[in-house]
């Protein structure tokens, strides 16, 4: 089964790829959540130590298991289909974290594909924010972004910077893009 119209958008966090993906669902695109947030409000719920401030090694591996989930359900769906992250957003993770990167995550990108065009959300210090759940500094924030950059990259894809635009322009590149791919 073809990959190609899995089509991921990534980079740091705090630059609004959370923000594009909802506009895009609410334009009528199909999408899937990223995992970051959803992991760490459900740890935090059952006092668990998968958090990026715990146990990054654990938190790296229920991400990997949420986007192997995401990818077998984006794959399912007819037409495209935009995911909040992907599999080599792992591995740039646990490069950020100084874990090693084993070998079935390096399997995982290997075997599990998206469209050769990745959209990354560049750092983005006007629209940075913390919160209870991003707990990164503003210089974390861009070190995530070359993080995210040079995994992509290494696992073969080809980046596309979205503009530094207000979401309704940035989900109308998207749109365009995708819509050029055909």
């Amino acid at each position: 089964m073809t990959t190609d119209h899995l089509f991921v958008i990534t980079g740091g966090p705090g630059s609004g790829k959370t923000s594009l993906v909802a506009a895009l669902a609410a334009a009528g695109h199909a999408t899937m959540p990223e995992a970051g947030r959803a992991i760490i409000r459900d740890q935090v719920a059952i006092g668990g130590d998968a958090l990026p401030w715990a146990d990054r090694a654990a938190f790296a591996d229920l991400m990997l298991g949420w986007e192997l989930r995401s990818h077998r359900e984006a794959r399912a769906m007819a037409g495209p289909v935009i995911l909040d992250r992907g599999i080599p957003d792992v591995i740039g993770y646990r490069a950020l974290c100084g874990l090693p990167v084993p070998d079935h995550l390096r399997r995982a990108a290997e075997l599990y594909r998206y469209n050769r065009r990745v959209f990354i959300a560049p750092h983005w210090p006007a629209i940075f924010a913390q919160d209870a759940e991003r707990r990164q500094s503003l210089e974390e924030a861009s070190v995530t972004t070359r993080a995210m950059e040079r995994a992509y990259i290494d696992c073969g894809y080809e980046l596309v910077a979205l503009p530094l635009t207000p979401v309704a322009e940035r989900a109308a590149f998207v749109a365009a893009m995708i819509a050029q791919t055909g």
